[in-house]
């Protein structure tokens, strides 16, 4: 087995020890987790979490191909986009000192805007972790936020495919294109990455 996949195929527990350890030696991400822990239901998702694990386990500098750092909240009072945008610009703002940009949105508002964007019908989520269980692959479904000072994470489809170095699609809507785009992305900066097909 190749060293870069030393944690697949470990239980749960074993892997997100690992990612939290990693996420804590990660003085950018936790300035971010730091930042976003007054936002309701503030999670930094996705792609600096897996992209950081692959890293790590490659020998890449930890934040390598990392494009920008995705946080989600939920604000189900406003609605608006000019509300969003408020916590928009004092979080840009916030972290702007950063070697990436910080990208936050509303959760709430995503079947505002999602159709129009993509082409197909979304239904309002309940919560920002929600979203997680709608990304195009279970591979990226991962957040992180900071409770009294301790990493906590939420992976609803578990952690195995990013210590597998796999990505795996889920189709809980019906996104093929961004699957495809996002693989390719992928394969293209981390070629140890094997891509299950849509």
């Amino acid at each position: 087995m190749s060293d870069h996949l030393r944690l697949s195929g470990k239980p749960f527990e074993e892997q997100r020890a690992a990612l939290i350890a990693m996420v804590r030696e990660e003085p950018v991400l936790m300035e971010v987790l730091a930042g976003i822990s007054e936002l309701p239901e503030g999670l930094l998702v996705a792609g600096a979490l897996y992209n950081l694990a692959w890293n790590r386990l490659t020998g890449r500098a930890p934040l390598s191909g990392v494009a920008d750092i995705d946080v989600f909240y939920f604000d189900a009072a406003d609605l608006s986009y000019a509300a969003e945008d408020v916590v928009i610009r004092r979080l840009a703002a916030r972290f702007a000192h950063l070697p990436l940009p910080v990208q936050v949105r509303n959760q709430a508002r995503v079947h505002l805007w999602f159709e129009a964007k993509f082409g197909a019908p979304f239904t309002p989520l309940s919560s920002a972790a929600e979203m997680l269980g709608r990304y195009a692959s279970k591979t990226h479904s991962v957040a992180a936020r900071l409770v009294d000072g301790e990493v906590e994470l939420t992976a609803p489809f578990g952690l195995d495919d990013i210590f597998s170095f796999r990505v795996v699609p889920n189709y809980a809507l019906a996104n093929r294109l961004g699957y495809e785009k996002k693989a390719a992305r992928v394969q293209a900066t981390w070629p140890e990455v094997a891509v299950v097909p849509w």
